[in-house]
């Protein structure tokens, strides 16, 4: 199904023209997700990447248009195409001039949210054609002509999650007037940084820690199960949580860590309780906006660090926290490198451990349409409110045993999980999240 045969209501092109044109290989994260992706069919759509802003106030069309015109102009990963080079690496091509597609749909004013809702669902399910298409679509809703709600959605070769809040900020400031002129690194540019000797030894020292740590770890962190075939579909879980919402920052602030170590701790130590391996390996999302003009950029940097803890069945939590957090700064100090050579570095390797786990806290960075902070309520009551859905079973995942996503939801934080139920039945994959929840809100009272 392509983007016209979705697409039933008004349908337009914001054009622009004037931006710098070029081409060159393409950076460490546009490979790294090209390479997840090109396969992937129309399964592809799960990695794209949306979010949405209400309007305040009604905003006309045509700001909006010239708002957007802007927005791609200052980041080129926007308008950026990929193709494969001779030597069978990927190329990036950066247009000077195009049209970014805009679908508008009416609404009335008490239908808005759930007219953004609706057009969120029905484009975000739509694969990007990262050679032939643009990385962007626009979705805007209206109330007698004009915007109330803009919803993006992005190829996660253009962007990862951090490069959707910027992308968003920038937007919501252009809808006021043009930004003041700051220094951006550009993907192209990124790319030359990679390619230069500091670049090189910045991977070179990567692909050593991870073979390192890859070197020390459990050869199966399932080890009850381990050696069974992979199960024909990957269920997906997801425990809605006001409870956990209200627990989380609150046990970070009293640790003085990131609410991303809490979670990791507390996955960590719910795994142990589960297998009986009392170590984790987790490859962890990171953030590695680090270089000069990265951190306000659009692309596509995030990548994955390898975590190793030991010690993780029946530490103390508190203690685990701290040593969590420590350990995953150390995970994002070699988060930054070309996944292709480090995946023939693990290939040679004699017999790497099991990293075939994955979390990723996501909290902040795509946000929920209509997304509110949970009510204030005494957690006992607000863990009456939890609940556990299966909404999908998605096609078997190579190299995953489970994924463990933290992300928000209006009046609540989800645990998102997709498992290989040959190692994790959907009645462990339970356990494990319920028991996450209870970490958390535990430390919390």
């Amino acid at each position: 199904m392509t983007v016209a045969q979705l697409w039933t209501d008004r349908r337009s092109e914001v054009a622009f023209s004037g931006g710098r044109a070029g081409s060159g290989p393409a950076t460490w994260g546009q490979q790294a997700i090209w390479d997840v992706v090109r396969n992937l069919g129309t399964d592809a759509a799960r990695y794209n990447v949306s979010g949405g802003l209400p309007l305040p106030a009604p905003v006309p069309a045509e700001r909006v248009e010239a708002a957007v015109r802007d927005l791609v102009l200052l980041h080129e990963s926007l308008r950026t195409r990929l193709r494969t080079a001779d030597d069978g690496r990927l190329d990036q091509v950066v247009h000077a001039a195009g049209g970014i597609p805009v679908v508008t749909r009416a609404a009335d004013a008490d239908t808005v949210t759930p007219t953004a809702y609706a057009l969120r669902d029905e484009l975000l399910a739509v694969p990007f054609d990262a050679e032939r298409e643009w990385p962007l679509r626009v979705g805007v809703v209206q109330v007698g002509g004009d915007a109330r709600y803009v919803v993006f959605f992005l190829s996660h070769t253009a962007s990862d999650g951090w490069g959707l809040r910027n992308l968003l900020a920038d937007f919501a400031a252009l809808l006021r007037g043009p930004l003041p002129a700051r220094d951006l690194l550009q993907p192209l540019d990124e790319a030359a940084f990679q390619t230069s000797e500091r670049g090189r030894r910045r991977d070179a020292a990567a692909r050593r820690s991870w073979c390192e740590k890859l070197g020390r770890g459990p050869a199966s962190q399932f080890p009850a199960r381990a050696g069974r075939a992979p199960a024909a579909t990957f269920p997906n879980a997801v425990l809605n949580s006001p409870a956990l919402a209200l627990a989380l920052d609150r046990v970070a602030a009293g640790l003085s860590v990131s609410p991303a170590a809490v979670v990791l701790a507390a996955a960590a130590a719910s795994a142990a309780r589960l297998t009986g391996v009392g170590e984790a390996v987790f490859q962890v999302v990171v953030n590695n906006r680090f270089l000069p003009g990265m951190a306000g950029g659009v692309t596509t940097i995030a990548q994955e660090g390898l975590f190793h803890l030991t010690g993780t069945g029946g530490a103390d939590f508190p203690d685990l926290v701290r040593r969590t957090f420590g350990a995953a700064l150390s995970a994002q100090r070699h988060a930054y490198y070309d996944k292709l050579a480090l995946d023939r570095a693990v290939a040679a390797l004699d017999a790497p451990c099991d990293h075939t786990c994955f979390v990723n806290d996501q909290r902040g960075l795509m946000p929920a349409l209509g997304f509110a902070p949970p009510a204030p309520a005494p957690l006992p009551e607000a863990l009456t409110r939890t609940t556990l859905t299966w909404p999908v079973e998605h096609e078997p995942r190579r190299g995953v045993s489970f994924a463990l996503d933290a992300q928000d939801a209006p009046g609540a934080l989800e645990l998102a999980m997709t498992a290989d139920s040959a190692l994790m039945p959907r009645s462990d994959m339970a356990t494990f999240l319920y028991t996450i929840e209870d970490l958390i809100v535990r430390a919390a009272g």
